[in-house]
């Protein structure tokens, strides 16, 4: 858990649920905290000097390099990402995914295996599933994770 308020929240925005969004927008208003969307294409956001919408190209991996590009320590990115999750952690900074789980340097790297492990198996023609639906849990859990990372 940081000791440091972060600077920033940054977002991977394309993939991020809503209520994720507006949990972290709330947030950042009630601490004074800045927050960057950053997508591939428009995202509605509420009026406010501390959000920010960086629209990048349409390229594979263009918001996921922005991020690690402006990304500092302390900084916390919210990405279901596990591979730019595992960079941001290279660069000292906190990455949460969407249901609330906190990467972190002694785990990322299991979790990149098994990722690209299912990978395989679905490369392979396995109907292996995805994740269970984004739900009410999700969300609380999301909210629980943000607040303990910022409090």
């Amino acid at each position: 858990m940081p000791r440091h308020k972060p600077n920033k929240i940054w977002i991977d925005g394309d993939a991020c649920p809503k209520a994720v969004k507006e949990i972290i927008f709330k947030s950042s208003r009630r601490l004074n905290i800045n927050v960057v969307l950053v997508a591939n294409s428009f995202q509605l956001l509420p009026q406010s000097d501390l959000i920010k919408l960086i629209i990048v190209s349409k390229g594979f991996d263009a918001a996921d390099m922005h991020i690690i590009d402006q990304v500092e320590i302390h900084d916390v990115v919210i990405t279901a990402d596990i591979p730019l999750a595992a960079q941001v952690l290279k660069k000292k900074a906190i990455a949460l995914n969407p249901r609330g789980e906190i990467y972190n340097e002694e785990t990322i790297c299991s979790i990149l295996s098994m990722r690209n492990f299912m990978k395989e198996l679905r490369d392979g023609g396995l109907n292996i599933g995805g994740p269970a639906a984004f739900g009410p849990k999700d969300v609380k859990q999301f909210a629980d994770s943000l607040n303990r990372l910022l409090s």
